[in-house]
């Protein structure tokens, strides 16, 4: 009962070959090939981007909604642990004083 069952391997079904040994070749020394030089690539030409003030103006207030609604979020979850935390810790004293109450009457 307490030894553990081992799987036993099944025999295989048909003709068994036997494994094949690969031999190593020897390695024959080759002329190393010409070098070519590659030709030089351009580099690509992007546009570069111009902040106007407004533009600017627009990604510090976008920047600055993004981190308070995060900021809300993450404020609202740390609360909701908080209550969750304090209504599990007055169930544990309310379920302490039902047992100490029953046990007193006994």
């Amino acid at each position: 009962m307490f030894r553990p069952k081992l799987p036993s391997m099944p025999r295989p079904v048909g003709p068994v070959a036997p494994p094949t040994v690969v031999e190593p070749a020897a390695a024959t020394p080759t002329t190393p090939p010409a070098t070519i030089t590659p030709a030089p690539v351009p580099a690509p030409t992007r546009p570069t981007v111009q902040l106007t003030p407004g533009s600017a103006l627009a990604l510090v207030g976008g920047g600055t909604a993004v981190v308070l609604v995060v900021g809300a979020v993450l404020v609202s979850m740390l609360l909701a642990v908080a209550v969750t935390s304090a209504s599990v810790a007055v169930c544990a004293l309310v379920i302490r004083s039902l047992v100490r109450a029953e046990a007193k009457r006994r």
